[in-house]
């Protein structure tokens, strides 16, 4: 492993989306120089004007050369792209000994390039928003109480939902605040878990929504992605035999009832006809500048150990979106905020990283998140 090429403190933020908020303001109190690049320009100031970062951050037209041409080593990137393009960014980093950070999965095209990232010397920090992020906190922080309590021989369930959600429910149960072809996407995708202590695939992963009650209230929840390779990241013991082992999506109650006709025409696997569908449905039901978000995401585990002694915890993050930022926004930038700034702390190695890769780091972070302002619970009952 090289060196760590230490932080210059310039951070470089990519894209101006729906998930960018308030945790580019707290980058902007930390960080020496920050700069945030768009589309043009005009439409990276715009959206400095909008988050009240006039004169904190410097607008930037963005475009790999120009990105290329400003880049030193120690800058940190942060790709809030779509996942396809991470990889290209990641190359740049690689070349320019710049750290790089984004919220989302590890895609095979990013590990292709961790090599080169970990010979150059740079952090490359993944999974580091609300879903995945603020989940794997969660969980890590889950298990490593449950295990102090019970100890390495036990039988578990293990559930993790997450959803973002109108915050006044409308017949369809859902708005669309970025392009629906990514949900029709994902529910179009198996989903493989574990159920009944036996591993389990779901082709058409909203046939086996269920109800799943948080708080009290009683919401919808269909398993997404595969769940499996989680159980070695989260690190649960290899004496603990799973129960149930799930990660999956949230919907409103009555979601599956509404979407009927939605999932009649993903059966038909008609690509060109979803490709219309996806553009018909962000017609139909937008976010509007009237609409305010809900993010839900609820983990919980429940432990059975060797002697009949049990352990339950959960941890709720309940946020509702308002006129300064939606929820989804907060959520995402805010750790992801956190994460940056402990690479320009020089606090991290070099080579791939995720968010919470061990329990100390989630109770750290968690902490910080909280004194932040980022409001959760956690339940304990043992």
């Amino acid at each position: 492993m090289s060196d760590v090429v230490r932080a210059s403190g310039t951070v470089h933020w990519i894209g101006a989306g729906l998930s960018t908020g308030s945790g580019l303001a707290l980058l902007c109190d930390t960080a020496e120089r920050v700069r945030l690049w768009h589309r043009t320009e005009e439409r990276a100031a715009q959206a400095l004007d909008h988050l009240g970062l006039t004169g904190r951050a410097e607008p930037r037209a963005f475009g790999l050369a120009a990105l290329t041409a400003e880049l030193a080593p120690g800058d940190v990137v942060v790709s809030m792209l779509p996942a396809p393009e991470h990889a290209a960014l990641l190359a740049v980093c690689a070349r320019r000994r710049a750290h790089f950070a984004c919220s989302s999965y590890v895609s095979d095209a990013v590990l292709e390039q961790v090599p080169a990232a970990e010979k150059a010397g740079i952090v490359v920090l993944t999974e580091a928003g609300l879903d995945p992020g603020i989940d794997h906190l969660f969980a890590h922080s889950l298990v490593a109480r449950a295990r102090e309590a019970i100890g390495d021989e036990a039988s578990y369930s293990l559930t993790s939902y997450c959803g973002g959600v109108p915050a006044v429910p409308n017949d369809f149960r859902y708005r669309f605040s970025w392009a629906p072809a990514g949900v029709l996407g994902a529910l179009r995708s198996p989903a493989r878990y574990l159920e009944d202590g036996e591993e389990t695939t779901a082709e058409r992963p909203w046939e086996v929504t269920r109800p799943h009650v948080v708080d009290g209230e009683t919401f919808e929840v269909y398993p997404n992605r595969d769940s499996v390779p989680f159980i070695e990241q989260y690190g649960l013991p290899t004496g603990w035999r799973p129960r149930t082992f799930v990660r999956g999506t949230l919907r409103l109650e009555g979601w599956l009832r509404a979407w009927d006709a939605v999932f009649e025409e993903l059966k038909a696997g008609d690509d060109i006809r979803i490709a219309a569908l996806a553009r018909e449905l962000a017609a139909t039901y937008p976010t509007t500048d009237a609409d305010h978000d809900r993010v839900v995401l609820a983990v919980s585990l429940d432990v059975s150990g060797a002697k009949g002694e049990t352990w339950s915890g959960s941890y709720l993050l309940d946020l509702v979106g308002d006129e300064e930022e939606s929820a989804m926004a907060r959520c995402v930038s805010r750790p992801l905020s956190l994460a940056v700034r402990h690479i320009l702390s020089d606090d991290l190695p070099s080579g791939l990283n995720r968010a919470a890769e061990t329990a100390e780091r989630s109770r750290e972070w968690l902490s910080e998140l909280a004194g932040e302002g980022l409001e959760f619970t956690l339940r304990v009952d043992q």
